[in-house]
């Protein structure tokens, strides 16, 4: 059933087959764990390791935390950070954050929920356990991807990240939507989220990769490339999730494994994961008890289209009744776009209404912040305008315009970032004295952790 429908990219038409690659995004996740997994076949680390044994400068905001924390925590989402706690050093592309930083400044991010008490999905911590994977093996994560699993599978024409892509003749361009029309944005290129979202993939290849899980390591030619006891560890509940049983799936426990989301479907196990970069989002679903893969790739970013192709086929397989998914789905992210749509229109509204409006603090506006993780911005004014722009992240730049009270809404000069944010001034005897920040629309990425930044002057413009 491999098979490509629809184009490559808008500008040129081409037409999509079962070897045009595309960003799998955190479907490389499950690339990562599989890699640790066949490193403990090995004996070269364990699951419970401490992660300070491979990575003695690793440190968390909190000692305890810091002491205690294992491979294993590594790839759970179980670490006490909120919902994509620092991925401004990783998203949007154009920054110059490496993994060394990462690692030093994850200490900064302050915890939201005890250590290993819930669920909040991470991707620094899949960077850093990229990282664990370099310093044991000696290799690049790339490098130990495609001779540990690229080349045995003979998944020949996936590369580890696109940097390393070989042929990039048959390859998506990654669209958005702007003020209502398609477009092909410029794709996210940077190597530091390799282990977390980094490999090219088409469904010929990948349809070998599920047949390898679904086999529990086994090659399609019948070598066993990790032990079957460390592959069934990846599809272990690790950290459960808040569950809502729902017709007609009736679904009874949800959990994150090792690289892996888990969940019982009609008396079946479902192991799966979903991929998110701008422009591209991806699914892989498998069914160990019906040796069933289904592998969704898309070169757009409505996760409501993979989900409605995915639910429709394991449907069959679970012998439902037939459900218009495609509608259903319409019918949510309709609702979800519009109320969006509105909460933004309202603050736009107002920036319009207020747009004459003179603060008293304006004037010491203008200045150097800086937040301890994620480094400088500048605030200036040009043309009357005053002007957001950070050091580290070049894509972050936009002009400000007062809201209200003591807030500011950033419209960024890239326009498919769907990202725009507010900045909330800290004010102290008629002086700034920082801000803090937060998306504008619900509907933005999680990605964007504009609420972790935490911004303190320190030089006056």
């Amino acid at each position: 059933m491999a098979k490509g429908y629809g184009v490559s990219s808008i500008n040129t038409g081409k037409k999509i087959n079962s070897e045009t690659n595309f960003g799998i995004a955190s479907n490389s996740k499950a690339f990562t764990t599989t890699a640790l997994a066949l490193l403990v076949d090995q004996k070269k680390l364990d699951w419970d390791d401490k992660v300070k044994k491979y990575i003695p400068e690793f440190k968390m905001y909190n000692e305890y935390v810091t002491e205690e924390f294992t491979i294993r925590d590594l790839l759970t989402h179980r670490s006490g950070l909120g919902l994509g706690a620092g991925d401004l050093m990783v998203w949007p592309d154009g920054h110059n954050f490496t993994p060394e930083d990462i690692i030093r400044n994850i200490q900064h991010l302050k915890p939201v929920s005890g250590f290993r008490t819930k669920y909040d999905y991470d991707n620094l911590l899949y960077i850093i356990a990229g990282e664990v994977i370099e310093r044991v093996s000696g290799l690049s994560w790339t490098t130990f991807i495609e001779q540990n699993f690229l080349i045995p599978l003979e998944m020949n024409r996936t590369g580890a990240s696109w940097n390393v892509l070989k042929d990039k003749s048959n390859v998506i361009d990654p669209h958005v939507p702007v003020d209502g029309k398609l477009k092909v944005i410029d794709r996210y290129t940077n190597s530091i989220f390799d282990a977390a979202a980094g490999l090219y993939s088409n469904v010929d290849d990948l349809a070998k990769w599920v047949q390898f899980q679904l086999n529990y390591g086994k090659t399609h030619k019948g070598e066993q490339l990790v032990s079957e006891k460390q592959m069934r560890q990846l599809t272990r509940p690790q950290t459960l999730l808040p569950n809502v049983t729902r017709e007609p799936y009736n679904t009874l426990f949800r959990a994150y494994g090792l690289g892996f989301h888990l969940q019982d479907v009609n008396g079946k196990l479902e192991v799966s994961h979903t991929g998110g970069l701008e422009g591209i989002v991806t699914q892989i679903v498998m069914y160990p008890q019906l040796n069933l893969g289904i592998i969704v790739l898309t070169n757009q970013q409505a996760g409501a289209a993979f989900m409605a192709i995915s639910n429709s086929i394991k449907d069959h397989y679970l012998g439902l009744s037939w459900k218009d998914w495609v509608d259903e789905y319409k019918t949510l992210i309709d609702k979800r776009m519009g109320d969006a749509d509105a909460i933004t229109a309202e603050v736009w509204n107002t920036v319009e209404k207020n747009i004459k409006h003179k603060t008293e603090y304006e004037d010491s506006i203008p200045g150097v912040y800086t937040d301890p993780w994620f480094g400088d911005v500048n605030i200036s004014l040009h043309n009357g305008k005053l002007r957001f722009e950070s050091e580290r992240s070049s894509q972050l730049k936009g002009d400000m315009f007062y809201y209200k009270e003591d807030s500011f809404a950033v419209k960024w000069d890239n326009p498919y970032l769907h990202a725009d944010a507010f900045v909330f001034l800290e004010i102290s005897k008629g002086e700034v004295k920082g801000f803090k920040m937060a998306p504008i629309s619900p509907m933005t990425d999680f990605s964007y952790d504009f609420q972790d930044l935490d911004f303190v002057k320190t030089t006056d413009d």
